[in-house]
């Protein structure tokens, strides 16, 4: 079960940069308040990323699906960007082996390996295309509004390869849609018939809050994932949370800690795992934790301009890099912890010749004892931090972990007063990216970016 330490959060360890119990007494009508908005919001169904862990029957035709078409391909690509890439690597990169794509298939378990090229830069699809036979792969295209430009883009580019290597008749059976139930481009394509199966992205779920739909339990099906406890997980952190008491509710009193610190000046927030296999999730969380929280108004409309910076970092590789800064520098970060009790493997250090202080122990141990004494050495500094305790990452375990984040998320925009389920600031470059490329109906738009473009080119000033 996932526990939150929240101790070196307190005064009484971290002195004046912390905060008091009796800060979080006082905070406790508007965190019942916080819980009751968001449960009144998912009985309206506005927050269907809280029905999900529930829809196991769901998950049990997905893993028909994979079970069906595996045996026919040896690739599986995800085409999408932000919420329709990041869960699905977090997920890959925490519940599969660390080289998953460099062992055979039978070391696979007869399972896909999997690519997520994210982003649309030319060098990185091109070395997807250089790298793979696309007639022995399966592409899952992602998008709920079947509009995204990067993932059209990259989405383009390789059908038209695709087409040249398997033929027009043929390049459809490689093509899954994961998209809006209704409406979309990627939906009239798939009416025409351009790809041969797809999945519904429900209405109500965003896509940063999406990896426990379809967008990412079909790829993590067909690399073998049990998706089943998966969401088993996420539905035993969900039944945990339903309580309004914040000393049970781990969601919850990770929303008003962060907040109560926000307050107090720590507008970042470094999300570090000790453990490779959970760094995905440190990405995730910067798009869920950045794209929710940072808004320019509250719910009344008025200016605020808040949000809390996430910052990843990695035990104990950034104890090399970032530790000394998160140390010394300024009191403006929290830092969350993300601890394994047990690792899936036990690495024994051997022991040398000249006695070695490091002979006989284990990677585990030193990994540990790491861990804790930056856990230690943050808290002696008055640096406030906190750990999230998975006791093994598992299928179970990661599930626990997504929606633990997520609710607490919602919690937060409540919190903080604003709407956690929009994005403004992103759609104003979607809008200018639209209008730079010619699309339809931004034609005014390019007018007007032409006319700055123009006057700021005479005032560049380039070293």
């Amino acid at each position: 079960m996932l526990r939150l330490d929240y101790s070196n959060c307190l005064s009484e360890i971290v002195g004046e940069q912390g905060i008091s119990r009796q800060e979080i007494e006082s905070l406790k009508e508007e965190l019942v308040k916080a819980h009751k908005n968001v449960y009144e919001k998912k009985s309206k169904g506005l927050l269907g990323f809280m029905e999900l862990p529930y829809k196991i029957d769901d998950a049990k035709k997905i893993e028909s699906f994979a079970k069906k078409y595996k045996n026919k391909f040896e690739n599986f690509v995800v085409i999408g960007i932000g919420g329709s890439a990041l869960g699905n690597i977090a997920l890959q990169t925490a519940l599969r082996h660390p080289y998953w794509n460099l062992l055979d298939r039978k070391n696979r378990g007869g399972w896909l390996r999997l690519f997520v090229p994210d982003n649309v830069d030319p060098e990185l699809i091109s070395g997807l295309l250089d790298t793979i036979n696309l007639k022995k792969t399966l592409i899952n295209v992602i998008s709920k509004s079947g509009t995204t430009a990067e993932c059209l883009a990259n989405f383009f580019v390789i059908r038209e390869k695709l087409i040249k290597k398997v033929g027009k008749k043929n390049y459809s059976k490689h093509l899954i849609f994961t998209t809006d139930a209704q409406k979309g481009y990627l939906r009239e394509l798939f009416n025409k018939g351009e790809a041969f199966a797809s999945f519904e992205i429900p209405a109500n779920v965003g896509g940063r809050f999406s990896v426990l739909s379809p967008v990412g339990l079909v790829s993590a099906a067909f690399t073998g994932i049990d998706i089943e406890k998966l969401l088993s997980g996420a539905k035993e952190m969900a039944e945990r949370c339903k309580t309004e008491d914040v000393y049970k509710n781990p969601a919850l009193m990770y929303a008003g800690v962060q907040y109560l610190l926000y307050k107090k000046g720590k507008i970042m927030n470094v999300v570090m795992p000790y453990s490779n296999a959970l760094y995905g999730f440190a990405d995730w969380f910067r798009q869920l934790w950045a794209e929710s929280l940072g808004k320019k108004q509250n719910n009344a409309g008025q200016i605020v301009n808040v949000g809390p910076t996430p910052i990843k970092a990695l035990g104990a590789t950034d104890q090399h890099s970032q530790i000394q800064l998160y140390i010394e520098g300024p009191y403006d970060k929290v830092i969350t912890f993300l601890s394994v009790e047990k690792y899936r493997k036990n690495v024994k250090i051997p022991k040398t010749s000249d006695n070695h202080y490091l002979g006989g122990h284990t990677l585990n141990e030193l990994i540990k004892s790491e861990e804790q004494a930056t856990r230690l050495a943050l808290a002696r500094q008055n640096r406030p931090n906190c750990t999230i305790i998975l006791p093994e990452i598992s299928e179970s375990a990661a599930g626990e972990l997504i929606y633990f984040f997520e609710l607490a998320t919602a919690y937060a925009g409540e919190l903080f007063n604003i709407n956690a389920f929009d994005q403004p600031g992103v759609e104003l470059g979607k809008q200018l990216t639209y209008a730079l490329l010619g699309r339809p109906g931004y034609e005014e738009k390019r007018k007007e970016l032409e006319k700055q473009l123009n006057k700021n080119s005479k005032q560049m000033h380039i070293i």
